[in-house]
């Protein structure tokens, strides 16, 4: 299978004041197309930093980062930009709501950016809510949603242009047990689909449910490893 993420001795360095603090110090690795990997490390170890450049928001000092055969470790912020909006699929641990927009309003977003119709993207949107079992809720708006379905509708925002690579950033660190539960129930069916999913946590339990952990420390890889008890969840 083939890769979707390679990156090759990725660096990054941040200057405050004249002091250079070198967060990566040279990380190279592979992410084939529909695996399920969870980013691990202490605080300080340099995954936000990588989720970041994973996620094309922020660019290597140095390295070189292949998304789908493309190099986009030297591109400028528009094209950028194109690539987030095409090829990724955000999940916070805020949700990112806009307020005034109902889920369906929410979901539909990235398909106003890229210029869909109005009717294709009802019809998109009110599909990914299905996907994530909240199509009875498509007109109520964040404040009438629950923790769990406000990241629901976040996941479906995420899906909805059909996206490489879904990433997640501790998508269950605002949730309950047994909501969080429920989500990675989600994220399950998400990787059974078909998408690669690339989720940054530091609790355990939700990292065990990837099929491979990479932890991190200190800016470099400390151990990458299939995990071959991961939680699989039997869909509802």
């Amino acid at each position: 299978m083939s890769a979707i993420i390679q990156l090759k001795g990725i660096r990054k360095s941040y200057f405050i004041g004249k002091n250079e603090l070198e967060v990566l110090k040279g990380v190279t690795l592979d992410i084939l197309k529909n695996d399920y990997v969870a980013l691990m490390g202490p605080s300080g170890s340099g995954k936000s930093t990588l989720m970041n450049i994973l996620g094309c928001l922020d660019t290597p000092s140095s390295g070189e980062y292949m998304l789908n055969g493309k190099d986009v470790s030297k591109m400028e912020s528009n094209d950028l930009a194109d690539v987030r909006n095409k090829e990724i699929g955000f999940v916070f641990q805020q949700f990112h709501l806009l307020p005034r927009l109902t889920a369906l309003e929410n979901v539909a977003l990235p398909l106003v950016y890229a210029g869909v119709p109005k009717k294709q993207r009802t019809e998109k949107a009110l599909h990914v809510l299905d996907m994530v079992r909240l199509s009875d809720r498509s007109h109520h708006k964040p404040n009438e949603l629950s923790g769990g379905q406000s990241q629901r509708v976040a996941i479906a925002r995420a899906l909805v242009n059909d996206p490489s690579l879904i990433l997640a950033d501790e998508p269950t660190g605002n949730l309950d047990t047994r909501t969080s539960y429920e989500i990675m129930e989600i994220f399950e069916h998400i990787h059974a689909g078909g998408n690669t999913v690339v989720l940054v946590t530091h609790e355990e339990d939700i990292a065990n449910h990837a099929r491979r952990v990479v932890r991190l420390r200190d800016g470099v890889i400390e151990s990458d490893k299939r995990n071959e008890h991961a939680v699989v969840q039997k869909q509802s």
